[in-house]
């Protein structure tokens, strides 16, 4: 079996972008302060992409500003979408 990669690929975003949650993220007991299973952002709230790391070296983990939060949340590409505007 081989295992698909999205590191073969550039990331879906880049520094600074403007990006919406598509759905509510709940806290799976690494962010600190909020109880493991309570929400952490809720879908439609807009924050910037302040880092772009990997997982499993296979997975873009993107560290998304919520600055209306005051959170800073690591997300996946299938939980965002851009709201940079197209050329």
């Amino acid at each position: 079996m081989i295992l698909q990669s999205e590191l073969n690929d550039r990331p879906a975003f880049d520094l600074g972008d403007k990006v919406q949650a598509i759905r509510a993220v709940r806290n799976d007991g690494t962010y600190p302060g909020v109880p493991m299973g309570g929400f952490l952002i809720e879908g439609g709230d807009v924050g910037y992409v302040k880092s772009v790391g990997t997982y499993l070296n296979r997975f873009y983990v993107f560290s998304i500003d919520f600055v209306d939060r005051g959170m800073l949340v690591g997300m996946r590409t299938h939980e965002l979408e851009s709201l940079e505007a197209q050329p």
